[in-house]
Formats: structure tokens, C-alpha cells, sequence
């Protein structure tokens, strides 16, 4: 059976969308900018994606979206995006955690014993979590003000860091088994296999309930 599920990730400074037939990427579309203009793309790809791919929005079978953490707006826009189309369409709404969709993405061209994706949350502060190569939790999602002492613990082993946040840490973190990649940042076409796998298994969220995944409170007039 086909299963279009339509991906969105909108929780950084990229935003993109990918329609996955099953596990099979059809079409995907990005863009990153500093001005978070996601609320003006987002819709655009939305409705260029079911036209390229040749299908109408009845054909969908689920709605996947980021769920943070990342930026308030971001996240915001996205999930409710998501919960709009689920609603409107009645079909299931399918939470990836931002993070872990990251590390599917970064394990692909590397090869390291821990993989550590990282989101800017200001000043010396990331959200970050830890994975190993077969993408199961090794520590899960935190918040973390990082100094040169933060991750001594997990730095026995060998380490990627990766995402806009370890891009600050690379004079602060100076150790043999600490690799940094840059210019690496979340996106829809690593979540569709993690999609499909919570679409086997009916792990769904309540469309009238579901949240973004915010980590900390929004600070009103911060840029996110």
C-alpha cells in the first residue's frame, strides 16, 4: 500500500517540507534564511509539493512535523501548519523529534561513536542530546550551558557535534574525540523513515492537544 506522508521541519533558521511515499522520497523542497520567513514559504511548498508530485491533498495519509526543540516561532508555524492539514484532511499527525532526525541525517557520511546534534538556544547555551551509530538515545534532550568541561564524560568516546549550535563551540571544546561538522541544520528529508516507522506502529499525537516540544519558556521580544 502507498502512504503519502508529507513532512515539515520548521524549528531553525530552514525551512523545508518532503512528501515520502512510504519510506521512498517523491519530493522536497528548502530554504534557509536568517529572517525565519517560514510563515511565507511554508504554504508555498506545501501546495508546489502535491503538484509536482501529481497527487491531491485527499491523497495524503499523514501529516509529520518536527516537534522541537528549536525556535518558538518556528515550531509554532510548523505544528500548526500540521494540525491545520491533519484536521482539515482527517488524516494522523506524526511528531519527529527534531534532534533525532538530525542524527538519522548526519550518520549517513559519518562515523563517530557518539553523534551529538546541537540547536542554538543564545548565548553559550544548545539543546542537545546524544545518539549512537543505529540512532537509539544515549542521553536524551537537554539544555545545556556549555563550557570546555560540559561533555568531559561523553568525550571518552569519539564524538560528532553537529547543527548551528556546535558551530560556537568549536574554540571551547578542544579534546581528540571531539569532531565538529558545519553548516549541518534539521531538515524534512531526514524525516521520513522515522515518519514511517511511527506510522506502522499507530504512534500518533492528538491533533486538538499536541505541542511543540519548547524546551525552555518563551522570552518575549528574544530572537528565536
Amino acid at each position: 500500500m502507498n502512504n503519502y506522508i508529507l513532512n515539515i521541519e520548521t524549528a531553525t533558521k530552514a525551512c523545508s517540507v518532503a512528501l515520502f511515499k512510504n519510506e521512498n522520497l517523491i519530493v522536497f523542497k528548502e530554504h534557509a534564511s536568517q529572517e525565519y520567513s517560514h510563515s511565507e514559504t511554508l504554504s508555498n511548498y506545501i501546495s508546489n509539493i502535491i503538484e509536482e508530485a501529481g497527487i491531491a491533498f485527499s491523497d495524503l495519509t499523514a501529516v509529520a512535523v518536527s516537534m522541537g526543540p528549536g525556535s518558538y516561532t518556528g515550531l509554532r508555524i510548523g505544528v500548526s501548519t500540521a494540525k491545520g492539514l491533519c484536521y482539515a484532511l482527517n488524516i494522523p499527525l506524526i511528531s519527529i523529534s527534531t534532534l533525532q532526525a538530525m542524527a538519522v541525517g548526519i550518520v549517513k557520511d559519518s562515523n563517530a561513536d557518539l553523534y551529538c546534534p546541537m540547536i542554538d538556544a543564545r548565548r553559550m547555551e544548545v539543546y542537545s542530546a546524544f545518539y549512537d551509530s543505529s540512532n537509539n538515545i544515549v542521553r536524551d534532550v537537554q539544555a545545556d550551558v556549555v563550557d570546555e568541561q560540559t561533555y568531559k564524560e561523553q568525550l571518552e568516546k569519539n564524538i560528532i557535534f553537529f547543527g548551528d549550535g556546535a558551530e560556537k563551540l568549536n574554540d571551547i571544546i578542544v579534546h581528540k574525540n571531539a569532531k565538529f561538522v558545519d553548516g549541518f541544520f534539521p531538515s524534512a528529508i531526514h524525516m521520513g523513515g522515522l515518519a514511517f516507522n511511527k506510522f506502522k506502529q499507530n504512534n500518533f499525537e492528538d491533533v486538538a492537544y499536541f505541542e511543540p516540544y519548547y524546551l525552555k519558556d518563551f522570552v518575549s521580544g528574544a530572537k528565536d
